[in-house]
């Protein structure tokens, strides 16, 4: 009773006078909002496209680390209406296995995709 009777007691929603005033956490400040989260994860990301080369079987394309990914190409035959817009109908496209990059064939040589010609 005697602290609520005496006025040099600081309340505890007034700060003391010579402490400077208390700021906003950032977080709490301005939450982002879910919908535009959710809006970003549905549009998907435009594939990294390559020229294969000329005897080449295996990926090329290099981590975030820096490390080779080195997974296997392997002949894609039914692909989705937007990568078809991509590359255009019934081409030879090739699909890493690992980090899913599409590699043309080399326009300089012959596709293997034909019969062999001896």
């Amino acid at each position: 009773m005697a602290d609520a009777s005496t006025p040099n007691a600081a309340s505890p929603t007034t700060p003391p006078a010579g402490a400077p005033p208390a700021a906003t956490p950032p977080a709490a400040a301005a939450p982002a909002p879910p919908a535009t989260a959710a809006a970003e994860e549905a549009k998907p990301a435009t594939p990294k496209i390559k020229i294969k080369k000329r005897t080449q079987r295996a990926c090329d394309e290099k981590a975030e680390k820096g490390k080779l990914c080195c997974g296997h190409l392997k002949r894609w035959y039914d692909y989705p209406k937007e990568i078809e817009a991509l590359i255009g109908p019934k081409a030879e496209i090739y699909r890493c296995e690992f980090c899913k990059t599409l590699y043309k064939p080399d326009l300089s040589h012959r596709p293997h995709s034909y019969t062999l010609h001896y």
